[in-house]
């Protein structure tokens, strides 16, 4: 891979510096991040969660990098999913309301606390970094989304959507490095 992102986001680099850039991350933003928001509104489901801006702002940002990889995106938050809900069903707080509604506890701290360690843990052994995937467990570890199948068809639509306007707008972004 090389260093130039190409295509539009490389064009605006050219032509405007750190502004060209910038205005490509916000115009690029924006879009995917209003396309998610407005699928949801029409299905009524969660689809915009804190995880997500993050990982709309690596895809348009650095889209070079390996965090930014769709690989990456994907591995990230299935791993934080899976560590979450799991920390959840270790600690039996399963059916206990989110850490809003019943307030900090000794049990919660551990789940949260375990599971953002064992992402970081089982993300770096697999060599995928993504750090919005820490969002995403703790998300899922505080009980504030309770919806698994929600958080991955959003983490997925997102995906898609960046790779997409990557894709159409020229930029060189890897897709399962």
């Amino acid at each position: 891979m090389h260093d130039e992102p190409g295509g539009a986001l490389g064009a605006a680099q050219r032509r405007a510096g750190r502004g060209g850039a910038a205005a490509y991350a916000f115009a690029t933003c924006l879009a995917v991040t209003s396309a998610v928001g407005a699928i949801a509104l029409v299905v009524k489901q969660p689809y915009l969660f804190p995880s997500l801006g993050p990982t709309v702002m690596l895809f348009f940002e650095s889209p070079l990098q390996k965090s930014a990889a769709p690989r990456s995106t994907l591995v990230g938050h299935g791993v934080a999913i899976l560590a979450g809900i799991g920390c959840l069903a270790l600690l039996g707080l399963t059916a206990h309301p989110s850490v809003t509604e019943e307030g900090v506890t000794g049990p919660r701290i551990v789940a949260a606390a375990l599971s953002v360690a064992l992402t970081a843990f089982v993300l770096r052994l697999l060599d995928c970094p993504h750090p919005p995937a820490g969002a995403t467990t703790l998300i899922i570890s505080l009980g504030l989304l309770t919806s698994v199948v929600d958080i991955a068809v959003a983490v997925v639509l997102v995906t898609v959507l960046g790779v997409a306007v990557n894709r159409v707008l020229g930029v060189g972004q890897s897709l399962w490095r």
